[in-house]
């Protein structure tokens, strides 16, 4: 039995949820799944946009066909050619011959990476070109590297709608409500957030280039590839993303990230969150390195000013969860962050230099305090280190 929602009077839902997933690109944990959004547009040519992750095919056209209502689409815009909205393409063409696929140059070469016998059915359209489709007027808007090369837009220049691949999306199914003004925006934010951090956020410098893109154009409904549909309140995440995209923090609050084998370095850890919080500091998080997905670090490395990190020593150099978190702030282009570093090495405490190595490859980072050392368990004078350390943390993000 299909699912799916009315948008408009002319645009309906032939998305899919995911609830069975345990890891997005094989990398994220999505304990709460994700959704695979795809829209039919009803006109004098219909219009679908984008199709669905390979193992829901089937559920997918069922969707489709209940949208059409048994008329015949003119044409399939594909925005982004990543497989989980890509791998249905082929079946969808093979159900509607004389269906066309819109795409631009650099889509076409992918396509062929993964389909063959579909080169004759493509339309190639250019930055800005317009399509009229009966009442509407399509508007395609290249948005390179937002995530992959070839992603673009689509502007519903007559409904106001923005459809808008990957960005301004996020992790977690549908639960029923599809507009972003019938969810909690709060309890909706953390995942958006880990979703752009994770996925996109590496790319902040083409995010702002695509905002630019379409500013001042008049919004009724943005329709991502993933999560809700963005009504009423978009400027809310579109405030966001501007934040995310210039790799400014959230809050000036601090996040602090252990790796601890017996627990000596995860004392350190939470020695210094009591002395932050006594001096007024707001929204700490402590994180296991150990035990929390490199993702939700660095979704909160986005969101504080401040990122210390404590760590063993191991095997001479830095720990392995150590190592990866580091990495991949690295890999995700965090900027414009303050660190601090504790240290801990039973015999000889060498961590402190590998961590301020890897940071030093950080755009604008800056060190605060000396980094505190610890030779085994707390001692005193260690612990008046970490009050002199979070003296001068506050003093840094004030």
């Amino acid at each position: 039995m299909a699912i799916i929602r009315q948008l408009t009077p002319d645009l309906i839902y032939t998305g899919v949820n995911d609830r069975r997933i345990a890891l997005f690109e094989n990398v994220y944990p999505v304990s709460a799944g994700v959704s695979y959004n795809s829209y039919v547009l009803r006109d004098r040519d219909t219009v679908i946009f984008d199709t669905a992750d390979g193992g829901f095919t089937d559920k997918y056209l069922q969707n489709v066909e209940a949208a059409l209502e048994g008329a015949t689409p003119s044409y399939l815009v594909v925005h982004h050619m990543e497989p989980d909205h890509s791998a249905s393409i082929k079946a969808l063409a093979d159900k509607y011959p004389e269906m066309r696929i819109i795409l631009n140059a650099k889509t076409k070469a992918i396509l062929a990476n993964y389909f063959v016998g579909l080169d004759d059915r493509t339309v190639c359209v250019k930055d800005g070109e317009e399509l009229n489709i009966g009442k509407h007027t399509l508007k395609f808007v290249f948005t390179p590297m937002v995530h992959w090369p070839e992603v673009m837009f689509t502007y519903d220049v007559t409904d106001k709608v923005i459809f808008s691949a990957d960005a301004f999306g996020s992790f977690g199914a549908i639960d029923g409500s599809i507009f972003s003004d019938e969810a909690d925006f709060e309890a909706y934010l953390p995942e958006a957030r880990r979703y752009y951090t994770n996925i996109v956020g590496k790319y902040g410098v083409q995010v702002t280039n695509a905002i630019k893109k379409l500013a001042g154009a008049p919004v009724n409904l943005v329709c991502p590839l993933h999560g809700l549909v963005w009504r009423g309140n978009f400027e809310k995440i579109l405030a966001y993303y501007l934040k995310w995209a210039s790799y400014e923090p959230e809050e000036n609050s601090v996040m602090i990230a252990y790796a601890s084998i017996y627990g000596n370095t995860k004392q350190a850890a939470e020695i210094l969150a009591k002395e932050l919080a006594e001096r007024g500091v707001r929204g700490i998080k402590v994180f296991d390195l150990s035990k929390t997905h490199y993702s939700y670090l660095v979704a909160e490395a986005f969101r504080n000013s401040t990122i210390v990190v404590a760590s063993v020593t191991y095997n001479a150099g830095l720990f392995p969860h150590t190592d990866t978190f580091l990495r991949e702030l690295e890999a995700h282009a965090v900027k414009n962050r303050n660190f601090a570093f504790i240290q801990n090495g039973s015999w000889v405490a060498q961590s402190g230099a590998k961590m301020a190595e890897a940071v030093s490859k950080l755009k604008d980072a800056r060190i605060v305090g000396e980094t505190v050392t610890l030779n085994g368990a707390v001692k005193p004078a260690t612990e008046e280190a970490l009050k002199k350390l979070a003296g001068d943390i506050v003093a840094a993000i004030n």
